[in-house]
């Protein structure tokens, strides 16, 4: 096949936006004449006619591809695989940058501009781009007259500078990429001119093994993100570029994600014969801590200033747009997944592509607004880009979408962009259809080892590669054009929708619940009931007069083994003891430090606490000391259900909410802690669970 890489963008946009691109908004999008478009969509047709498929127009002159899912498969197999007979500005400054970036030395402009193929002016416009560019990550690129081009700057900054190029350029070619060699299709050449197959095809399994058997898994994009730099770091050490200094964690061989990707390194090393060393170690284990976790109910509980200034947004963007949002606690948890990270990311200047983030503005205009005001006046120290801002805006967007009236009809999105986008999509389709009862979120991998029975509507944001499943391809943040034909769908299918989750099987009888589902929300109910019981039944307020904390710490353990709450007291203090380590436990601005822990040995939900008669010094949460004079000590199980971690979540948000709350959690009276406690579990029975 001979085509352009103009031709081939054509196609890729107008499958992707069937009907929503016309020759003019093409124009505009290419910056060509609409003369130019018209005359590569004659081009166009004939390639679309070797595979059997038509370029059809809509009333509006929309441009859509017409033919059999399999032939539009096979054509976008086709075009992965050839070479346009030119390349995009975008490949050619990738050239560009894999040059400066591996080759390292003075360059010729001649010289460059001869192996891109370009001529000198362009190039000079290339390397402004470029140099725009790499100023984000603190890297130079300067041009000396009878000298040549040349870049400098640290390593790190280098490995985070051509990671960000590619997912920010290239996202859905690095998608194709590994979906095609996760199906043992075996790619030729390096893909995108860079990585290595065989690489990728280890590291992908080796992440997807690591984060598969254990409880964190990735959010899509930073799964992809991960592997990215897996792979140049892989290739830049090969090359002998060394990092001049490891990237700094607090504690970080202490950590969950130094853990992991130590772990990691070490098989690669074995499978790769890659020398990785501990600094290489410190970068991965930075990119996986600024990663986001697919499911927010892995977040530790702990997180107690962090947790009251989201409630602080959420009660600020409730009030700037007259709703009420703050007892929204899907919200609340989903918020504290994402901003620890974020947090994380942005100090440490790490970039977050989001492809979404100008239709969001647009979309949402007055809620990025409200979003953009609560940050800056929570963060006043942190800047937050529009790409960060985008992803929050999301998550207000599927609380302010959702409490819709459900029926039995089950839908499930395939979307490999991040959970903010998917879990937005399937809000705003409960939203517009009342009559769907659940909309649930899967991978292609996923998909492929789903039983598709269950379902009554497939809805992907992108083709699909299944021969035999009939879905309807939307855009992801849902156009009324996809609206109108999910709502043709439905009604034209309402026979066998009804027929399939059996209304009609009984006459005058519906049958709306599985059984199955019965269970789950039973067991749902028995983890709440459990779960407070423990907390209220074991709660206990001690006075000591010790000036050792850690000597009170072991005190209460023993006294908890005693009772039979624990079965290793020792074991508990000393994971204490590591926890502490990690970070510090002292709440700033208050007299207290909440100690916890998750053990085996740990029989049930504690929460208790101890008051001082002499206070000590303990570090904080902050960093900087705190007078501690009450020592709260929160233990659980290793193994929590969500309802379970809703609870101890509850107790530990809402320790600095107010000056009333701090009052009573360091006022060492049993009567006013039992009492607020019992006041939090009240409120979050009415309105988390009999609401709903």
């Amino acid at each position: 096949m001979f085509i352009t890489s103009r031709e081939k963008s054509i196609i890729d946009l107008v499958m992707k936006t069937s009907g929503k691109h016309t020759p003019h908004s093409l124009a505009s999008y290419l910056h060509v004449s609409v003369r130019t478009v018209q005359r590569d969509l004659k081009a166009v047709e004939n390639i679309l006619k070797s595979f059997e498929l038509q370029l059809k127009r809509t009333t509006n002159d929309g441009l859509m591809i017409d033919g059999k899912n399999e032939n539009i498969f096979k054509l976008m197999q086709q075009l992965y695989h050839v070479h346009p007979t030119d390349e995009t500005p975008e490949e050619k400054k990738l050239q560009l940058l894999i040059t400066l970036l591996h080759e390292g030395s003075f360059f010729k402009a001649q010289v460059l501009a001869k192996q891109l193929g370009v001529s000198v002016t362009t190039l000079a416009s290339y390397l402004d781009d470029l140099t725009d560019w790499l100023a984000n990550f603190s890297i130079e690129l300067t041009r000396k007259r009878g000298v040549g081009v040349s870049i400098a700057g640290s390593e790190a900054n280098m490995r985070q500078a051509l990671a960000t190029y590619f997912l920010f350029h290239f996202h859905e070619e690095l998608l194709a990429s590994l979906y095609l060699l996760q199906r043992n299709n075996q790619l030729e050449d390096s893909v995108l001119s860079y990585f290595s197959p065989d690489y990728l095809v280890v590291i992908d399994e080796m992440v997807h093994h690591l984060f598969d058997r254990g409880q964190t898994r990735l959010a899509d994009n930073d799964y992809l993100g991960l592997i990215v730099h897996i792979a140049i770091t892989l290739q830049r050490v090969e090359h002998d570029f060394v990092l001049e200094e490891a990237t700094k964690l607090d504690d970080e061989e202490s950590t969950r994600a130094f853990e992991l990707i130590s772990q990691l390194c070490d098989d690669l090393k074995s499978e790769l014969s890659i020398p990785l060393t501990k600094k290489d170690v410190h970068y991965l284990a930075v990119i996986l801590k600024g990663s986001k976790l697919q499911d927010s109910e892995t977040v530790d509980y702990d997180s107690i200033m962090l947790g009251q200034i989201i409630k602080n947004i959420i009660q600020d963007v409730s009030s700037q747009l007259h709703v009420d949002l703050s007892r929204d606690f899907s919200l609340f948890q989903g918020l504290l997944a994402h901003m620890e990270p974020s947090i994380f990311r942005l100090k440490h200047q790490m970039g977050l592509f989001n492809p979404l983030t100008e239709q969001i503005n647009k979309k949402y205009p007055v809620l990025f607004m409200a979003v953009r005001n609560s940050l800056e006046k929570e963060f006043p120290d942190i800047s937050f880009p529009d790409d960060e801002i985008a992803f929050i805006v999301l998550h207000f967007g599927s609380a302010l979408l959702m409490n819709e009236e459900k029926t039995a009809i089950h839908a499930v999105i395939v979307c490999p962009t991040g959970i903010g986008t998917s879990k937005m999509l399937a809000s705003r389709i409960q939203k517009e259809f009342t009559e769907i009862n659940s909309v649930e979120i899967k991978s292609m991998k996923e998909m492929e080892m789903s039983n598709l029975d269950k379902f009554d509507l497939v809805i992907s944001t992108v083709r699909l590669p299944f021969d035999d499943v009939h879905y309807i391809l939307v855009s992801p943040l849902l156009s009324d054009e996809d609206i109108e034909m999910i709502r043709s769908f439905l009604q034209n299918n309402i026979q066998q929708l009804t027929s399939k989750n059996e209304y009609v099987k009984d006459k005058g009888k519906v049958n709306l619940q599985a059984p199955s589902s019965l269970q789950d929300v039973l067991q749902e109910m028995k983890d709440v009931q459990t779960s407070i019981e423990s907390i209220l039944n074991n709660l206990r307020i001690y006075w000591k007069v010790n000036t050792d904390y850690q000597q009170v710490l072991k005190e209460m353990t023993a006294e908890l083994e005693q009772e039979g709450l624990i079965t290793d007291a020792t074991k508990v203090f000393e994971k204490l003891q590591e926890r502490e380590k990690v970070g510090g436990l002292g709440i700033p601005g208050t007299n207290m430090g909440l100690f916890h822990c998750r053990d085996n040995s740990v029989q049930q939900l504690i929460f208790q606490v101890c008051h001082l008669e002499h206070p000590c010094v303990i570090k904080g949460m902050d960093g900087k000391e705190v007078q501690l004079k009450n020592v709260l000590l929160m233990l659980s199980p290793e193994n929590l259900s969500l309802k379970e971690q809703e609870i101890l979540s509850l107790i530990s948000t809402s320790l600095i909410e107010n000056d009333a709350a701090l009052m009573i959690f360091s006022s060492s009276s049993e009567a006013m802690i039992k009492g607020k406690l019992e006041e939090l579990f009240s409120d979050y029975l009415q309105n988390k669970w009999i609401k709903e």
